[in-house]
């Protein structure tokens, strides 16, 4: 194992670690909010879901952007998962207002396999496991802002990325496919309010 492969692990490692002691993972899996969303028009919502399951850690030295061959990929439980969560969110009646997903192929493809909405490609969303301080990264800052702004809008926001990312936001660790549902409040502190199931 090279040196920078085991930094990766390192990182990640750690940013787990970070995140299980963090106040907010002391939430239970809470699930009941989506009952009180059911058939209406919610605002200020944003489901932070990550890639349903790709086994392995990291991607490969040979990782490029847009070229799944490179890359970790769903396996074929992962893409049964995906469609299973995607129906899951279709059953709560929620309306979606918009999907993005970071370009990992991994990420894409389980917001396509969702099919709830047309999936677009945010760079902000992009998996931070490479880096030192996922939690001061400018795109975490982006997503950060995204979330706040979203406040007065009407429909789920639905961002598909990284365990990492999910982290370095919210202090949750979430499973493959799992998603954690997130309000920011009046002073823009970002609250968790619920989660989607794992599959």
């Amino acid at each position: 194992m090279t040196r920078r492969v085991v930094h990766r692990i390192v990182v990640f490692i750690s940013t787990v670690l970070i995140a299980t002691l963090l106040p907010s993972t002391a939430i239970a899996r809470d699930l009941s909010i989506w009952d009180r969303l059911a058939g209406i028009n919610p605002q200020g919502y944003v489901l932070l879901m990550r890639h349903s399951l790709a086994p392995g850690i990291g991607d490969p030295a040979n990782f490029r952007l847009g070229d799944c061959s490179t890359q970790r990929n769903l396996s074929d439980e992962g893409r049964l998962d995906a469609q299973d969560i995607g129906q899951w969110l279709k059953n709560r009646d929620v309306p979606i207002l918009r999907v993005e997903s970071s370009r990992w192929c991994r990420a894409r493809e389980t917001a396509e396999l969702l099919d709830i909405g047309t999936v677009r490609a945010n760079k902000n969303l992009d998996s931070l496991f490479q880096d030192n301080d996922p939690l001061n990264n400018p795109q975490t800052a982006k997503i950060r802002n995204r979330i706040i702004g979203h406040q007065k809008s009407k429909g789920l926001l639905v961002f598909v990325g990284h365990s990492v990312n999910i982290s370095a936001l919210t202090g949750v660790s979430l499973e493959s496919g799992e998603g954690v549902l997130v309000r920011a409040d009046s002073r823009g502190k970002i609250r968790v309010v619920g989660f989607s199931p794992a599959p």
